[in-house]
């Protein structure tokens, strides 16, 4: 799997996570996977489809009579990527802002931030 150029819109991802969870599949089968998640028209989706082929997010395979299409992005590095662009975008690269702005404007539970002084504490040793 190609693990770099992640630059695929709202939309895209959800189709994408479609694929990551299960794959390959036909359009058909995307858009009934997506049926409960969006209100949107088939004609929507195999345009979404095809802007993935075309940038590369997406494989797809011909010789099984009906086009299948796999996931040529790794999730986990695309995930990795977004988050590295929305902190710098928003935060301007740095995590102790972001982590911050989520303790001080009260949206992390103290479960949460205990949780996430357990990670700071084994991450110190």
């Amino acid at each position: 799997m190609k693990n770099s150029g992640c630059k695929i819109s709202n939309a895209e991802w959800l189709v994408m996570k479609v694929l990551w969870e299960d794959s390959p599949k036909t359009s058909t089968n995307i858009i009934k996977a997506l049926s409960t998640e969006t209100d949107w028209k088939p004609k929507t989706i195999h345009t979404l489809i095809a802007r993935l082929v075309k940038k590369g997010a997406l494989g797809m395979d011909k010789d099984t009579g009906q086009h299948t299409f796999y996931p040529l992005m790794n999730k986990e590095d695309c995930i990795q990527e977004e988050t590295g662009s929305f902190v710098q975008k928003i935060y301007e690269g740095s995590i102790y802002n972001l982590v911050a702005n989520f303790i001080h404007d009260e949206k992390m539970s103290v479960s949460e931030m205990e949780d996430l002084k357990k990670l700071l504490d084994e991450k110190l040793k």
